[in-house]
């Protein structure tokens, strides 16, 4: 190979390696999560309404959902770089391990980002703006401290009520709105303090001591039964309060919530590190992404 093929080769390579630490920086999986159940409250809200499928509006609140949340969790993991330089699991991350530097290189896109995703929501219906803005000062306020996982639940509850707002276009707080920003409610905490359980020493060792890691595992464990019990009863209270779904939705949310619970005894049993890092990763795609999945289609098939 010639040099200057050489060169124009590592050019190449340098300039993929650099665009995929700015877009890890966004957390592409954790995005992914969140625009996917935006969608389809959005699906589930066009389908409620019986008014036929608008396309034009599911795909314009796709890319805002898409825009904020990138933006949004680019903004966290600039927030958290440097604890995220302490920790075991995270600091290889491309902020804290300077793949990236200097850190601030990443706020115009995160800032182009948010506002893009802002202007959209705006356009979408000012609801829905509303919303994006409040879960996006939620999600900035008070990283790494006891608040985080309480605001988290008002930052992950943002793409769904905005999907679900930007097709019924009711600026009222309707029951499935109440119902959907519950389920969240009692996923976040299951989600975030499972992952803080798994990896207790990491976060201590950064020198983090907020809870749950203030508490003896036990205790938590005690805690997450209580609100996997609560995750399961609200799932099942979505198909007997809606009136939107039917027994598709009823006999899979009621196999998630106990295998959820199921999973929680066990680790109740065995409250291993293992176990608890099970227990986030069900919590994830397989609880959250399955069971809105099944609405979008239930609500349609019945």
């Amino acid at each position: 190979m010639h040099f200057r093929d050489r060169l124009a080769l590592n050019t190449a390579t340098k300039t993929r390696s650099g665009l995929l630490d700015y877009i890890n920086v966004l957390k592409p999986r954790e995005t992914s999560l969140l625009v996917y159940i935006g969608v389809c409250a959005s699906i589930i809200a066009a389908g409620s309404i019986k008014g036929g499928f608008p396309i034009s509006d599911i795909l314009l609140t796709l890319i805002a959902i898409t825009l904020g949340s990138a933006g949004v969790n680019g903004l966290t993991n600039y927030l958290d770089r440097d604890v995220d330089a302490r920790m075991k699991r995270t600091c290889g991350r491309a902020l804290p391990s300077r793949l990236i530097a200097p850190a601030q290189k990443v706020i115009p896109l995160i800032a182009v980002l948010i506002v893009a995703g802002l202007v959209l929501a705006w356009i979408i219906y000012p609801v829905c703006f509303l919303i994006g803005l409040i879960g996006i000062i939620a999600s900035g306020a008070w990283r790494k401290t006891i608040s985080c996982t309480y605001l988290g639940i008002i930052a992950g509850s943002a793409p769904v009520l905005i999907g679900w707002y930007a097709i019924t276009k009711q600026p009222v707080i309707d029951i499935q709105a109440i119902l959907f920003f519950c389920l969240i409610a009692f996923w976040t905490p299951l989600h975030v303090w499972t992952v803080m359980l798994a990896n207790r020493s990491d976060y201590e060792s950064a020198g983090l001591r907020y809870f749950p890691l203030s508490w003896k595992d036990k205790a938590v464990i005690k805690l997450l039964s209580i609100l996997s019990a609560a995750l399961f009863i609200v799932s099942i209270l979505i198909y007997v309060l809606t009136g939107l779904f039917g027994w598709m939705y009823l006999i899979v949310a009621g196999l998630l919530g106990i295998l959820m619970i199921y999973a929680n005894i066990k680790l109740m049993i065995s409250p291993t590190s293992k176990n608890a890092w099970r227990m986030y990763k069900l919590s994830a795609f397989p609880y959250l992404g399955i069971i809105f999945t099944v609405m979008a289609i239930d609500v349609w098939l019945k």
